[in-house]
């Protein structure tokens, strides 16, 4: 997959021409929130990890069980809230897996434009703190500022779950 991908596909919302682009790279929080101008927690991080295969459902060529989680860029993966929210421990796919299972190389990976029909999206509570917050968009140097309802909707996500620490006051 390629930026150019994911604004067509965000086309279907009328926002594929609000990909940014940029000259620099956005493959990490850091990097990715110098390159827009905010605060390293308004970049929404998407993060992959492994999925049990569904019992009774033969899996599709090219389909990969994966879970696709959108966190703040301040947030942090809790085990114990993983586990909760999903029933599985969290480990995180290898690059090669993440792109097999998303269409998206490490640095670029998004929840837009994913054909895999085992990559279950979710979105992390960390994120309704910020009224806008800004998801890669297939490539280690694009982004897009949506709201979370636009995000939840374009990424099709399945539901909100807490899944992170670090972000909230303790």
């Amino acid at each position: 997959m390629s930026v150019e991908d994911v604004r067509r596909y965000l086309d279907n919302w009328g926002r594929g021409a609000d990909v940014r682009e940029f000259p620099v790279s956005t493959a990490t929080v850091d990097l990715a929130a110098a390159a827009v101008g905010v605060e390293g927690a308004r970049i929404a991080k998407t993060l992959t990890f492994k999925a049990p295969a569904p019992e009774n459902e033969e899996l599709a060529e090219g389909a990969f069980p994966a879970i696709v989680l959108v966190a703040a860029g301040d947030a942090r993966i809790d085990g114990a809230k993983f586990k909760q929210a999903f029933g599985v421990k969290s480990k995180m796919l290898s690059p090669e897996e993440a792109l097999a299972a998303t269409g998206h190389a490490v640095g670029g990976v998004c929840p837009f434009a994913i054909e895999n029909p085992m990559a279950r999206i979710y979105l992390d509570e960390s994120l309704r703190r910020f009224e806008t917050v800004f998801p890669a968009c297939g490539s280690s140097s694009s982004c897009i500022e949506m709201t979370c309802d636009e995000l939840f909707v374009t990424s099709r996500a399945i539901g909100w779950v807490d899944a992170c620490k670090g972000w909230q006051e303790e």
